[in-house]
């Protein structure tokens, strides 16, 4: 077996993928154009409990985290996502990459199929994503919207710019 490349610094690393399942962590594994060995150098903070996975998809060099198994919802994904950032201070991007099953289809012309990838975009005062669990049922079968999530990056916002407009 071929010994893991070990770069010389957890600074290296700028983008988490954080997966909420172990299926999902398993793909994003499999993405890995190389893994990597833990990197010298890395301190892990005494409150993060992750278990992490070094490596590099084309040029970007990515750690990849997941939720703890059988430990869903907002408040593992902030406490793994905090873990984290405390550990791996260099991080600019980190995404949640998982099943949106509560993605809308507000017309027929919005065709969302499983393995596209969703990215909140900003519109007016909104951050781009409602999350699901932040509406309020009210009488008459009608929704009202408690809140939603901020923007995305700056970064992921100017990406998606440049896609929409190959798309045009």
């Amino acid at each position: 077996m071929t010994p893991l490349k070990t770069l010389d610094g957890p600074d290296h690393y700028q983008i988490a993928w954080i997966a909420a399942l172990h299926i999902e962590r398993a793909a994003a594994e499999a993405m890995l154009d190389e893994e990597h060995a833990t990197p010298t150098g890395f301190t892990r903070h005494s409150t993060d409990a992750n278990a992490y996975t070094w490596g590099r998809v084309g040029d970007h060099n990515i750690v990849i985290a997941s939720l703890a198994s059988g430990v869903y919802g907002t408040t593992s994904a902030a406490t793994t996502a905090s873990s984290l950032l405390a550990s791996l201070p260099s991080i600019r991007v980190g995404v949640l990459v998982g099943i949106g099953g509560g993605i809308p289809r507000p017309d027929e012309e919005s065709d969302i199929r499983l393995g596209d990838v969703v990215m909140g975009q900003p519109s007016g005062r909104m951050g781009g994503v409602c999350q699901y669990d932040l509406m309020k049922a009210k009488s008459g079968d009608k929704r009202e919207r408690k809140g939603f999530l901020g923007r995305p990056p700056t970064v992921l916002l100017n990406a998606l710019s440049r896609i929409q407009a190959f798309h045009e």
